[in-house]
């Protein structure tokens, strides 16, 4: 229960902060292009329409991490290699941009990419113990098969 809730809390959190991303992408496109601002001569079209795809490309990114996570949830299973994949890559980015938001934005922007990573966290080591088929809680991958009956062991020395 817990394994499902984390994993659709992380889900709807990765969709909040997509949107709220790409919108301020969009007010930043929008600025550089009214203002026609410029950094060491480039050109502000190039720069507001630079800024746009990185917001279109970040949010596609959590949208697409934030499906992983509520699959997770909806199955109760595992994420699969592409989607620990791409879960990994964002608590990466999470942590090095919440290192970067205590300097530039404060402990309040901190304090909810730290949250993020957590839930990201959480959603994949909760289920790190559960095998793909749905097998109980107790049942972890790594654990070694049984020894063989008595009668089919044979020595190894002469």
């Amino acid at each position: 229960m817990l394994r499902r809730l984390v994993a659709g809390l992380a889900a709807i959190v990765l969709v909040a902060e997509a949107a709220v991303l790409v919108l301020v992408h969009i007010v930043l496109g929008r600025t550089t292009a009214n203002q026609s601002m410029s950094i060491a001569g480039s050109d502000p079209d190039v720069m507001s329409k630079a800024t746009y795809a990185m917001g279109a490309g970040m949010g596609a990114f959590l949208l697409l991490c934030a499906v992983l996570a509520a699959l997770a949830a909806v199955r109760d299973r595992e994420p699969g290699r592409f989607a620990r994949i791409a879960l990994v890559s964002a608590a990466v980015t999470h942590g090095v941009l919440g290192v970067l938001t205590v300097a530039l934005v404060g402990w309040g922007a901190f304090a909810v990419m730290m949250l993020i990573l957590c839930l990201l966290v959480l959603t994949l080591t909760l289920y790190a113990g559960r095998r793909e088929t749905g097998a109980p809680d107790g049942d972890v991958r790594d654990t070694p098969p049984p020894p063989p009956p008595l009668g089919e062991l044979k020595p190894t020395s002469p």
